[in-house]
């Protein structure tokens, strides 16, 4: 038995899966799961790299007391967040997440020094506050005459365990600092962030094997083994484990802490109308483009949890939601007061007043709120792809952990009168894995992947 393992690591939680061909299918066993937060370092909202790093090679340790060693691993996170190491090899500054506000008012102020249509031609990314070149142009310059790479946070960690400073494609498309046409990072852009373009590297796309743990992590795991580029941003990987391909009159919905609402093009949409409704065209596997939209997501039921102090269980708070159903008010889920907020129920509750609708008073009301707002934009999306495109779009596969939601699937479904295909749930853990398993010669092609995972669920 071959085994592959992926480490998916989230914005809130990280897991370690085992992944294996039976029978045809691809089988994934979690065997290692940990948590990840933001703390405060002086006013900023940062990521602790040294802990996440640690609790990776306590995985990977995992794999020797199950007496299950991986043929290869690969490790994918979240997009647009960096790290800048300086001659020694240090990170300098603190690893500052997307969610911190150091970005306001940075997005405004290049677009209107370069234009914005010049970036999205350039790009073809989507405009969002937090994106890695507001994020860069918000450093101080001193730290960035220091700097002697960038590498994204998966490349990081790639480093810690192999040596070797890569940076991977469908990641590096994130940043919108990587230029379309040429395939290579855009140096006006670098220039308007305030690095020169030699602290960045040639990209390597999924499947590219970067090479073998070091000798100090072999002595720490127990055992060696290839280290694999998947499509490290977690949607790119995601994606690739849909039912769905190319051709499909079908949309994605990756459904978690995020809504990533899109489908797989050949080539990206780089119009007007693409660029006026904020789409984006990531780069994927095997060079094909996510054309999508970001959307808030579960992150507002996450924080309404939070703030309701872990009383209820997600399940709990949907079976609220269908009880309150006659409760209809509706919020602009991507209005920016949802993506950081003291107190999410009361932040609902005010927009409610203030556009003149009945706001929630129970509990079941503002889960309902949120679910049905959700299930609306992802129906405005659809309206407008199909728009766009001028393609039909006829079903819906849900993917990643919020495919487990069946009511919030039930209202998607009602609202948008589409046709709902539900799963894989680790969407992003298997689309890592079969990167690795199609680089290692496990599976053949990736039309054999597609099948395995319609099989696997």
């Amino acid at each position: 038995m071959n085994y592959f393992l992926a480490v998916d690591i989230g914005a809130s939680s990280g897991r370690h899966l085992l992944g294996y061909l039976k029978d045809e299918k691809i089988v994934l066993e979690e065997i290692y799961r940990f948590t990840n937060k933001l703390s405060d370092k002086n006013g900023q909202l940062c990521w602790d790299l040294e802990s996440l790093f640690s609790h990776v090679l306590r995985g990977l340790e995992e794999c020797v007391k199950i007496e299950k060693i991986p043929q290869s691993i690969g490790i994918d996170t979240w997009g647009v967040d960096f790290v800048l190491l300086d001659e020694s090899e240090e990170v300098i500054g603190n690893t500052v997440s997307y969610r911190d506000d150091r970005t306001k008012g940075v997005m405004e102020r290049i677009c209107n020094q370069v234009g914005s249509k010049e970036i999205y031609n350039k790009t073809g990314i989507q405009f969002m506050s937090f994106n890695t070149l507001y994020q860069l142009d918000s450093i101080d310059i001193e730290e960035k005459r220091k700097a002697c790479s960038f590498l994204m946070i998966p490349d990081y960690l790639n480093y810690l365990l192999t040596g070797e400073k890569v940076n991977e494609y469908t990641n590096a498309t994130t940043t919108q600092m990587f230029n379309l046409s040429s395939d290579q990072w855009d140096k006006d852009l670098l220039e308007v962030a305030g690095v020169t373009s030699d602290i960045f590297g040639e990209t390597k796309l999924p499947g590219h094997c970067i090479g073998r743990l070091k000798e100090s992590i072999k002595a720490i795991v127990g055992f060696d083994c290839n280290v694999v580029l998947p499509a490290t941003h977690d949607t790119g990987s995601a994606f690739i484990a849909s039912v769905f391909d190319i051709e499909e009159d079908g949309v994605i919905l990756s459904s978690g802490t995020w809504s990533l609402l899109g489908k797989e093009l050949d080539k990206p949409i780089v119009s007007d109308a693409s660029r006026k409704n904020n789409f984006t065209n990531e780069g994927g596997y095997d060079k094909r483009f996510r054309f999508l939209k970001n959307i808030m997501g579960l992150w507002i039921i996450q924080e309404v949890s939070r703030i309701l102090d872990y009383r209820y269980s997600y399940a709990e708070l949907a079976q609220m939601a269908r009880e309150s159903k006659e409760f209809t008010s509706i919020i602009d889920v991507n209005n920016e007061r949802f993506f950081v907020s003291e107190n999410m129920i009361e932040e609902i509750v005010e927009y409610c007043k203030e556009t003149g609708q009945a706001y929630p008073t129970e509990i079941g009301e503002v889960c309902i709120c949120v679910y049905r707002s959700l299930a609306k934009s992802y129906g405005d999306c659809i309206n407008e792809m199909i728009e766009i495109t001028g393609k039909n779009i006829n079903k819906i596969n849900i993917i990643g952990g919020g495919s487990k939601n069946d009511f919030l699937n039930e209202l998607i479904e009602e609202v948008t009168g589409k046709e709902i295909v539900v799963g894989p749930v680790e969407a992003t853990g298997m689309g890592n894995i079969i990167v690795q398993m199609l680089s290692m010669g496990e599976i053949n092609n990736l039309t054999t992947a597609k099948n395995y995972v319609k099989n696997s669920i």
